[in-house]
């Protein structure tokens, strides 16, 4: 049995070595388990997935980043501790590109947002420009395409904090389709047009560049159209 087999449904392989593994992360799926959720995550699907099933093996994951649950698209872990260690050190370096649709037309076809991130005790996160209340938090964004009743963003990540684009496009006042949190609760889109379209780091170990595209959801196709293939189309 292939050690594909042990991978489940909608959870794709973009790049695999010995020190590093990147998927395409389904929408739906948390990227490490929580205190309602222990089993159905990406950790936990690829621990056994380098595990080929055998619960005995010693082989394990190491998580460098997350995705929200609602978000979908390139997902990076380490397959050894060094590896981790690596990529997380160039973090700040690392070239990460989302798209996102959002409802309307904006009038700034390129922009980057400031804020501070604070979250609250219902776990919401909000703006502040109060330094001393939360992290500092920068977005840029450039307009793709426009439809007339949606637009399709490229977002680029300036900094990595939690629910950073939803928040910050959310208060610019276009919230990200089927965003309920930060958005529209009454939005009849099933997902989240949030989507990691991109990135490229340098290897931890042989210190080659790597860039990954993830392929991009039928969802987006079905809201805005055809999507040029120089940004990121198959």
């Amino acid at each position: 049995m292939s050690r594909k087999s042990y991978l489940p449904q909608g959870l794709t392989i973009l790049y695999e070595d010995d020190d590093i593994l990147v998927v395409d992360k389904p929408s739906g799926l948390l990227t490490i388990a929580t205190e309602k959720e222990k089993i159905k995550t990406a950790y936990h699907a690829l621990t056994d997935y380098v595990r080929k099933g055998n619960a005995r093996s010693s082989k394990r994951i190491f998580i460098v980043h997350r995705l929200d649950r609602e978000t979908s698209g390139a997902l990076v872990f380490a397959k050894t501790q060094e590896a981790k260690d690596a990529l997380q050190a160039q973090w700040q370096d690392t070239d990460k590109r989302y798209l996102a649709v959002v409802p309307g037309t904006l009038a700034e076809k390129t922009a980057t947002l400031t804020s501070y991130l604070a979250e609250n005790a219902a776990h919401v996160v909000y703006s502040t420009h109060d330094s001393s209340k939360g992290k500092f938090a920068q977005t840029a964004y450039r307009v793709l395409k426009e439809t007339g009743e949606f637009t399709l963003l490229e977002v680029s990540l300036l900094t990595g904090r939690k629910h950073q684009i939803r928040v910050h496009l959310a208060d610019k006042g276009y919230p990200v389709v089927g965003d309920k949190r930060y958005g529209r609760k009454e939005s009849s889109h099933k997902r989240l047009a949030l989507h990691a379209q991109s990135i490229a780091f340098n290897h931890p170990v042989s210190g080659k560049r790597v860039d990954i595209a993830a392929k991009i959801p039928v969802f987006f196709l079905k809201l805005v159209g055809n999507i040029p293939k120089s940004e990121g189309q198959e």
